[in-house]
C-alpha cells in the first residue's frame, strides 16, 4: 500500500500541481482566512479517486467542508479499514506566491492513530514515507540523515511565531534557549526536515489534522519526540487542532519542553515553584 501511494503522490504533483506553479491566476480564501487555490482543488479531487483504488475507505481533504471532514473522521477513525487524510499542498500562500517550498502530504489513519505517511515536495523531488514499525524514509534513505546535537544551545529551531502564546513568542524573539530559529510556512515539511535531522526541534501553536497526520508519524519513526504545549501524551489531545512540541534528540526534547511551558505559563510554573 505504501509504494501505491507514494506512486499516486508523485503522480499528483507532475500532473495536477506542478504545471500550474507560477501560473496561479485565481485563488479564494477559505472560511478560516487561509488561501485555496485551483491546484489544492485539482490535486484533492485526483488523489480521492486515486486513494479510494488503493483502500475504500473515508477521506478527510483539507478543501472538504468541516461538517464532512467530521462525517469521514467518525466514519473511519475506529474502523480497521481506516481512514485517509489528505493535504494536497501544504503551503498554498507559498505556492501562490512562487516560493519554492510546499508539499504533497497523505495519511492512512487507523483506530485514531496515523499507520502510513507519505510527504512529498517536488520541488527538490524529495520523498518522504513511513510506515508503523518500519523506520521512516527519504528517497530510500533511513531518517535521520545525519546526528543532531544534544546541546539546545546549539540547536536550530523551527517556531511557528503566528500561533503561540505572544508572552512566549516574545521569549523566543528576545532571548530563545536555541541557537537559531526558522520558518518555512509548511507544516508537512517542518516535520519532515525535523526527522530527517535539518532541524533540531519544533514549536507550533496549532495544527489541524492534515497539517500533522503524515508528519508525526515520520518524526516518531526517525526516533523523534513529541508532545503538546499541555498534554505529554500527544495522542490524547484534540484531534482536529493540536500544538506541537518536538525534538529529534531525547535531551533537547526535555529541555525544549520545560522551557516552552515554563515560558508559556509563567504564572502557573511561579506558583508550583514556590510549593
Amino acid at each position: 500500500m505504501l509504494d501505491a501511494v507514494v506512486a499516486q503522490v508523485r503522480e499528483v504533483a507532475q500532473r495536477e500541481i506542478m504545471p500550474r506553479f507560477l501560473r496561479v491566476v485565481h485563488d479564494q480564501r477559505k472560511d478560516d482566512g487561509s488561501f485555496c487555490s485551483e491546484a489544492d482543488l485539482a490535486a484533492e479531487h485526483f488523489l480521492h479517486g486515486r486513494l479510494l483504488e488503493i483502500r475504500d475507505c473515508p477521506i478527510i481533504g483539507e478543501e472538504m467542508t468541516a461538517a464532512t471532514q467530521r462525517e469521514a473522521w467518525h466514519g473511519g477513525s475506529n474502523d480497521d479499514n481506516g481512514l485517509w487524510c489528505i493535504d494536497p499542498i501544504d503551503g498554498t500562500t507559498n505556492f501562490i506566491n512562487g516560493l519554492p517550498f510546499f508539499a504533497v502530504s497523505v495519511a492512512w489513519i487507523r483506530a485514531r492513530r496515523t499507520r502510513l505517511a507519505v510527504t512529498y515536495n517536488p520541488i527538490t523531488d524529495e520523498m518522504f514515507y513511513a510506515r508503523e514499525g518500519n523506520g521512516a524514509y527519504l528517497n530510500g534513505r533511513r531518517l535521520p540523515l545525519r546526528e543532531v546535537t544534544t546541546d539546545i544551545g546549539r540547536a536550530v529551531g523551527g517556531v511557528d511565531f503566528k500561533r503561540i502564546p505572544k508572552q512566549l513568542a516574545d521569549r523566543i524573539a528576545v532571548n530563545p534557549p536555541f541557537y537559531s530559529q526558522r520558518n518555512f510556512g509548511s507544516s508537512t515539511l517542518d516535520w519532515c526536515n525535523l526527522a530527517a535531522g535539518r532541524l533540531d526541534l519544533y514549536l507550533h501553536g496549532g495544527q489541524k489534522l492534515w497539517d500533522y497526520a503524515a508528519g508525526s508519524l515520520i518524526l516518531r519513526e526517525s526516533g523523534g519526540q513529541v508532545c503538546t504545549l499541555t498534554n505529554d501524551d500527544y495522542d490524547a489531545e484534540d484531534v482536529w487542532r493540536r500544538s506541537v512540541i518536538a525534538a529529534l534528540n531525547p535531551t533537547v526534547f526535555a529541555t525544549w519542553r520545560n522551557w516552552v511551558r515554563t515560558n508559556s505559563f509563567p504564572a502557573a510554573a511561579a506558583t508550583a515553584a514556590q510549593r
